[in-house]
């Protein structure tokens, strides 16, 4: 297979470690702080984790050693959605278990979490780990959504370690994933399988922190790939100055990702989820924000801007919210009837009539295609598919119907054409920022460390991340202390909390700061493409949200 020239320079790049790890295994001493607490939920979380519950803070310091040189067997999982830096994650555990023991060896586990159960794997040698540092994507070993639930799978999984003579299973991914690794840690711990688990923290939606975990890996590169386009775009509008830019970002849950490219880009309009449903903004409402932008601008002869929309935007709305509740109801309690009418035009019908109420004003107020989209593509439980809702095209009709409106009332007099956008795939798997070449190497060399001091249970730990890596910080946090009870499938579970957009934070004030001037001037700022060579203030330069999170600290 031919490389890029920048494919064969990045293999030649030397992550960043922070200082304990740097100096090598042998002046890695590892502290632990009292007992901790889950966010939530503390007696039923007790009594669901028995084993690990309340396990102390690990932290890193320089001293003696307190880690075991032995030789180690351990297994890797690559769960989820891919995340730029995956790869050097396994880079950095494989270097810290050869550090420890040259004859330390790593195993992968195919396809994601399906691949402990189903004892699909592959050993991890040099020459293979050589092949994937500093790259994009998870085609290493592959990746995977299973999860590991079922008492066979439970069983299957702890029968796999038992053979490989695994002593851990380190599993990089999501809360989900990582909410899975708490309940393997605890279920090894109840039958006695000498193995541990470690967690490491990935996703580009970058829900998936707390005080202890800053970032999720993965986000930084992500999201400035993701800008990168949108300035692109921005410098297309204002060149061309004929058109409105509607940009569908990831983001099902939260918002930190159009969050963090309003900061970098400037656009004019940036819907924030989490607001909308904190101000119980209806979709009309949603729909007012962004007319009132273009209503402005045209009045000063800019018929031309760029939108910027979460792709769970919809979730958020209450009405739609309570419009999908509804429509999963009657798909349950009269699914016969429906399938019963034929063609789309009579199901579509058939649902406008069943609907009442504010539910059914607004199904009825929707695009035919949302209509149809809303009632027809349902997952197996029979739910709506929300993430597969054209969001960004449902809030360009809803603004053409409106500015209608507003020019047949002589309220507006401009001009308005619409290009939508979605980026998405775009940044999972592009070429990891230097600064996510470093944090996930750092994260991998981490998750060693605990799998060497015996610790299960724990998510791998990094902090101090807007600093140079010359000051981060590297320890491990039990996955417990994240944990809350949340309503799944019927079924109260235990999951690790997301992490929403803090609207009293840092980040969002800046941008509410600058809002109501971008949504009528054209104040677009081109990040540009991701620098990996130059001044360490253009290539090592954290995302704004870490900058301005932390910008006391």
């Amino acid at each position: 297979m031919e490389r890029s020239p920048l494919q064969e320079a990045r293999y030649s790049y030397a992550p960043k470690l922070p200082p304990v790890l740097a100096g090598g295994i042998d002046s890695v001493s590892v502290t632990l702080g009292g007992s901790t607490e889950s966010v939530a939920d503390q007696d039923a979380l007790r009594s669901l984790f028995p084993h690990c519950y309340g396990e102390p803070i690990a932290e890193f310091v320089t001293g003696q050693c307190t880690s075991s040189r032995k030789k180690l067997t351990v297994g890797v999982i690559l769960s989820g959605g891919q995340a730029p830096g995956g790869h050097n994650v396994i880079a950095g555990l494989f270097d810290g278990l050869k550090a420890g023991n040259t004859e330390s060896r790593l195993i992968g586990f195919k396809g994601g979490p399906g691949g402990l159960v189903d004892d699909t794997s592959v050993e991890l040698d040099e020459k293979a780990i050589a092949e994937y540092r500093n790259t994009g994507g998870f085609d290493i070993i592959g990746s995977g959504r299973t999860k590991i639930e079922t008492p066979e799978q439970f069983a299957a999984s702890a029968a796999t370690a038992r053979k490989h003579g695994l002593d851990a299973v380190v599993i990089i991914g999501g809360d989900d994933s990582n909410t899975n690794a708490a309940l393997l840690a605890e279920y090894f711990l109840e039958q006695n399988v000498p193995c541990s688990v470690t967690g490491v923290p990935k996703t580009i939606d970058g829900d998936l922190k707390n005080e202890y975990i800053e970032a999720s890996f993965g986000f930084d590169t992500a999201t400035k790939t993701y800008a990168e386009l949108i300035g692109n775009i921005e410098r297309d509008a204002a060149s061309a100055r004929k058109y409105w830019h509607f940009i569908k970002l990831m983001g099902r849950s939260a918002s930190h990702i159009a969050l963090e490219c309003a900061l970098q880009c400037r656009p004019n309009v940036a819907l924030i989820s989490e607001e909308v449903e904190a101000k119980g903004q209806t979709l009309a409402q949603v729909t007012e924000t962004i007319c009132s932008s273009i209503v402005a601008r045209s009045a000063r002869g800019m018929n031309f801007g760029v939108i910027l929309i979460p792709e769970g935007l919809i979730e958020f709305i209450p009405d739609f919210k309570t419009l999908i509740a509804e429509l999963n109801e009657l798909m349950a309690s009269r699914g016969d009837e429906f399938k019963a009418a034929t063609g789309d035009e009579a199901r579509v019908a058939f649902v406008s009539e069943a609907l009442a109420g504010d539910s059914r004003t607004l199904y009825t107020s929707l695009p035919a295609d949302i209509q149809r989209q809303l009632i027809m593509d349902r997952d197996p439980h029979g739910n709506v598919q929300v993430s597969r809702i054209e969001t960004e095209k449902l809030m360009i009709a809803m603004v053409e119907k409106r500015l209608a409106s507003l020019k047949a009332s002589g309220s507006y007099k401009g001009s308005f054409s619409a290009q939508n956008h979605f980026f998405g795939y775009e940044g999972r798997c592009a070429f990891p920022s230097n600064f996510d070449a470093d944090y996930c190497h750092s994260l991998g060399y981490a998750a060693f460390v605990l799998v060497a001091n015996g610790l299960t249970g724990y998510l791998s730990s990094v902090r101090n991340l807007s600093k140079p890596s010359s000051a981060w910080i590297a320890g491990g946090i039990p996955l417990t202390m994240m944990m809350n009870m949340e309503r799944r499938h019927g079924a109260d579970k235990p999951v690790i909390k997301k992490a929403l957009v803090d609207l009293a934070g840092a980040p969002f004030r800046a941008f509410a700061a600058m809002r109501d001037s971008c949504a009528v001037e054209t104040l677009y700022r081109f990040p540009g493409a991701i620098q990996y060579y130059g001044p360490a203030s253009v290539c090592d330069r954290p995302t704004e949200t870490l900058l301005l999170e932390h910008q006391s600290s």
